[in-house]
Formats: structure tokens, sequence, C-alpha cells
């Protein structure tokens, strides 16, 4: 069985528990109200920042030069299109005060980092896997059970729930399951903790959108 496979698998119980969000729900008919997507909208902002640096602190620690590239591409035509669809949902939310990152926005990027910098480069690989993989999945879901007629995130789903993500997300799980098969099991072992953790944080993220978490000191 391919790592991704098996992964995947032993995450499902914590995707489900992502689809019951009513952050997701609330996407999915169209209902959730605004602040909250905007919450969302400038944490997430704060997150792909962070997440392009890994990106491309990942691609200097490859050795196959396809990898390589691929990950230079992630950190660079990925991010921008996220940053795009960000930009885009900016615009209607103007505003002059200085946000900070969120507790959980924090915690999931300083993880990654963590990963990035203490462990070996298979096991950062698998913890940056859950932003692509589950953002298809849900995205795909919402697609196949949005309400239909006018959605004002309709421009959010289309982008996660695209062909042209999905094949992105195709590219990284195939370099997961490069990496998984040329490592130890001890890796292996330690590449799907890095991946159900990230999974975690992806529950966490939504939910704080959903609760509009503030540092409560």
């Amino acid at each position: 069985m391919k790592w991704s496979k098996f992964t995947w698998e032993a995450t499902l119980p914590i995707y489900e528990k992502i689809l019951d969000l009513p952050f997701i729900h609330g996407v999915i008919d169209g209902s959730l109200a605004e602040e909250k997507f905007e919450f969302y909208i400038r944490q997430d902002a704060m997150y792909i920042a962070e997440f392009g640096k890994i990106l491309a602190g990942i691609a200097s620690k490859l050795h196959n030069p396809d990898h390589i590239l691929s990950f230079l591409q992630f950190s660079t035509e990925s991010i921008q299109m996220e940053r795009a669809l960000h930009d885009s949902f900016l615009k209607k939310y103007p505003s002059s005060k200085e946000i900070e990152p969120s507790p959980s926005c924090l915690l999931y990027t300083s993880k990654m980092y963590q990963q990035f910098v203490t462990e070996p480069v298979e096991v950062a690989v698998a913890s940056v896997l859950p932003c692509f993989w589950i953002y298809r999945e849900v995205g795909n879901y919402i697609v196949k059970n949005q309400t239909k007629g006018q959605n004002p995130y309709q421009d959010w789903i289309d982008t996660y729930g695209g062909e042209d993500y999905a094949a992105i997300v195709d590219i990284a799980i195939a370099i997961c399951d490069d990496l998984a098969a040329q490592t130890t099991e001890d890796i292996r072992r330690k590449m799907t903790e890095a991946f159900v953790m990230s999974s975690r944080m992806e529950w966490m993220f939504w939910d704080s959108a959903w609760r509009l978490e503030q540092w409560r000191v």
C-alpha cells in the first residue's frame, strides 16, 4: 500500500470532523457570516506568507531535480494563485487595524517550521501536504454539496474545487509517495505523524475562524 493511501485512511476521522465544521457548512450554503469569512481570509493570508517560505526551504533540501522544481513552483505559482484569491476578497473588507496571527494560525505555522528545521526533509514534506490535499477534498465536497444559486464565497469554492488545483495536489502526493518509498520505516512513521498533526491543525484553523479566535491575554 502506498504511503499516501495508508496515511489518508489514518487521517479520515479528522477529515470527517472537518466536513462537520459549521464554518464549512456555512460556505456550502453561503450562510457563513461575512465577519467569520473575513477573519478566515486575513488569517489565511498570514498563513500563506509563511507557508510559501517553508515550501521554498523544502526545495533547498530536496535532491531529486523534479521534486525541487515542483516545490519551487508550489512556493511561487500556487502561492500567487492563493494570494490573488485573498486580495480579491480583502478588497471587500478594508481595514486600518493591524492584524496579528491568531493562536491557531501561529501554532500551525510554527509547527511546520519546527518540522522543517528539526526533522528529515521527508517529514517536512509530509507536514505541508495536508494544506494541499485537505483543501482539495474539502473544495470537491463543497462543490458536490453546495446549495445552488448565488454564493458570496463562490470564487473560493471554485479555486479549491477546480481542476488546476487538483493537478497541483496530485504532484504533491506523488512526491510524498516517492520520498516515502525510498526512506526508512521509522521516517515513514514520522511522515504519517506529521501529516496527521497538520490535519488536526487544519481543523483548528477553520474552527478558529468560526469562533473568531482571539488572544485572551
